[in-house]
């Protein structure tokens, strides 16, 4: 077996990451795990269809023992006992980072995956910032002069990197000829850095898994977590890991999930947008009863979210993990004191509705809200670092109320499409332009808003659906027609010459996406291929 890479322009000390030893680890793990990945990826598709075909999902007959059975995950490292409040955000570029370790949260989810545009620049960026992080070197100076370092009057959020999903590639590594898989990069060129300098701080290797469908993939990354500590000669369930229950196929199969990385296995985590978008790709042809209201109307307090929000949190608590809730993504306003006054009053009862719930901690996606956040859980917490002691024996939760989309509501408007098609070409462009966390009206969005509105699009063109304030039904000419009318308004905001680089390019990849017969699982997968043959030079901007 052989590995290539290339390394990113614009990225001096690169170096420092993409050694020798690094990618013998890296390849000693494609050597172990690759062949697996794509078994995996391959059972997703045949999983999806026998799913839309039946019209349902359902609680796995051959893994009953392990929902009946007696069992909990290995005990919190104290680094991870106090998860109350986390900060999401990019690992690059260097200022974010230092904001996020500095913002007073208990925990840092750094992000190379949703909230990140997968450039060779931004992903090598990200691991360095999180390496000098760990070594207690990270700082950055702005062209203004600007200096941004490492608090040392506060305690820094501790950090858990989320590493990309399985069905990702990296082609910038490539072994014996074929693209490498993202995941397995981020998390070996990671952990081979940091994981010794991190335990050295009383912390530990500690990750988010996102994207996963099965207790199967969930096995491979116990399996990669087990040959990880292996070869560096550390201690067996050192690694920790969070999931992302952000697919509908894996809110059936919770249990089994944290049975399988139990070893390694920290919590869940309740992912709103991305569990929505997930609804749509598994049942996107089978039938009205699937097709999902406007999105802005869907909130956790919806039935289908409901029973979704109170399976993770009893399954977790059941299994002595802990329960971790949702973002808050608003961003404050200066200008707009009295909607930014709102948004943080929703974001307390959000906030409040989860802490009563159980769920032990939850996101916010700016420093701004680190106390709203914290104050609410501190107030029902107390002196208690989470409530993993609190079961939610009296939850009940079926097949049935996990699938019941109507009960979110059935209301879509013309004027809601008009916005999936504006976030969904404006987060995209932003995307190529080497940025994955955009501000949009007040609120920092990541590639799971702008798969939820493309994919919502796609799915009231599949269904006719005919919109409540105009009378008008979802067709491909009206869609093509207001698709017109959002790249005016873009190109009008971001100038002819932004417009054209990067927003243009966009604009024809969400067209093909939502006017398409055919359903494409991810965004990010043809915006990858985009963002690697176009002449993007992949540097944030910090």
């Amino acid at each position: 077996m052989t590995i290539e890479f290339t390394r990113p322009a614009h990225l001096d000390r690169a170096g420092e990451i993409l050694t020798d030893e690094a990618f013998a680890f890296v390849e000693a793990l494609h050597q172990n795990f690759a062949p697996r990945r794509e078994q995996l990826l391959g059972q997703r598709v045949t999983a999806r269809e026998h799913a839309a075909s039946t019209g349902t999902l359902d609680f796995l007959p051959e893994t009953r023992e392990i929902r009946e059975g007696d069992w909990t995950v290995a005990p919190a490292p104290p680094a991870l006992q106090d998860r109350r409040v986390e900060m999401t955000g990019p690992a690059s570029p260097a200022k974010m980072a230092i904001n996020a370790l500095n913002s007073g949260a208990k925990v840092w989810l750094a992000d190379l995956e949703d909230a990140s545009s997968p450039t060779w620049y931004s992903q090598v960026d990200g691991i360095l910032n999180l390496r000098d992080a760990a070594l207690g070197t990270l700082a950055y100076t702005s062209p203004e002069g600007k200096n941004y370092a490492l608090r040392d009057d506060a305690p820094l959020a501790v950090v858990v990197t989320r590493p990309r999903g399985w069905h990702l590639p990296e082609y910038n590594v490539s072994v014996d000829g074929r693209n490498a898989s993202g995941a397995l990069v981020d998390f070996g060129l990671h952990f081979f850095h940091t994981a010794k300098v991190l335990l050295a701080n009383g912390h530990g290797p500690y990750y988010y898994l996102p994207k996963m469908e099965s207790h199967l993939e969930a096995r491979l990354w116990n399996e990669v977590f087990t040959f990880a500590e292996d070869y560096l000669g550390i201690e067996h369930g050192t690694v920790r890991a969070t999931v992302l229950i952000e697919t509908i196929p894996a809110a059936f199969q919770m249990e089994e999930i944290l049975y399988e990385l139990r070893d390694h296995a920290s919590g869940l985590n309740a992912g709103r947008w991305d569990y929505l978008f997930s609804i749509i790709k598994t049942f996107r042809d089978a039938g009205e009863r699937f097709v999902l209201a406007d999105r802005s109307t869907i909130t956790m307090t919806a039935p289908l979210m409901r029973a979704y929000t109170e399976l993770l949190v009893k399954t977790c608590h059941r299994r002595g993990a802990f329960a971790m809730g949702g973002m808050a993504a608003v961003i404050p306003n200066r200008r707009e004191p009295e909607t930014t006054e709102a948004a943080f009053a929703k974001v307390r009862a959000d906030k409040t509705r989860e802490a009563t719930d159980g769920f032990d901690g939850s996101w916010v996606a700016h420093p701004d809200l680190v106390p709203t956040c914290r104050e609410v859980f501190d107030e029902f917490l107390g002196d208690n670092p989470n409530q993993v002691g609190r079961l939610r024996e009296e939850v009940r939760v079926t097949a049935d109320q996990l699938l019941d989309v109507p009960s979110a509501g059935r209301v879509s408007t013309q004027r809601e499409l008009a916005a999936n098609l504006y976030v969904a070409i404006r987060y995209t462009g932003v995307w190529l332009s080497g940025n994955g966390a955009v501000a949009i009206h007040n609120l920092m969005e990541d590639a799971a808003t702008a798969e939820i509105s493309r994919s919502q699009v796609w799915q009231q063109i599949r269904n006719g659906v005919v919109f409540e304030d105009t009378g008008n039904t979802a067709t491909r000419e009206l869609v093509a027609e207001e698709l017109e009318r959002q790249k005016r308004v873009l190109r009008e905001e971001m100038g002819a010459e932004s417009y054209e680089r990067y927003f243009e390019p966009a604009a024809g990849l969400i067209s093909d996406l939502v006017l398409g017969e055919d359903y494409v699982d991810f965004l990010t997968l043809p915006a990858y291929e985009l963002l690697e043959k176009s002449a993007f030079d992949g540097v944030a901007a910090q």
